[in-house]
């Protein structure tokens, strides 16, 4: 498994909280909400990729990619309904 991928699906508690008792009354539960979690983690790893890629331009170039960077962050967002009130990290 890649590191970064281990280390979110830590992060989203599946593979080292796991709450035997919680999963045992409810499993579907249990998956829901660390699966939902974990999929957060991804979205906004990679919207954290997109916000800081830069192509070093000295001119209106990078103006036009910096806009260009907003409204693919802003839609990755909006499709996934992720948004830092939703969503820590």
């Amino acid at each position: 498994m890649n590191e970064r991928i281990k280390e979110l699906a830590e992060q989203a508690g599946i593979i080292t909280n796991l709450d035997t008792d919680f999963f045992e009354k409810d499993p579907n539960k249990w998956v829901d909400y660390y699966s939902e979690k974990f999929a957060e983690l991804i979205v906004r790893e990679c919207i954290g990729i997109v916000e800081n890629l830069s192509p070093g331009y000295k001119d209106y170039r990078d103006q036009i990619e910096d806009a260009f960077r907003r409204d693919c962050v802003a839609r990755m967002e909006q499709h996934f309904g992720v948004n830092d009130s939703n969503c820590q990290v």
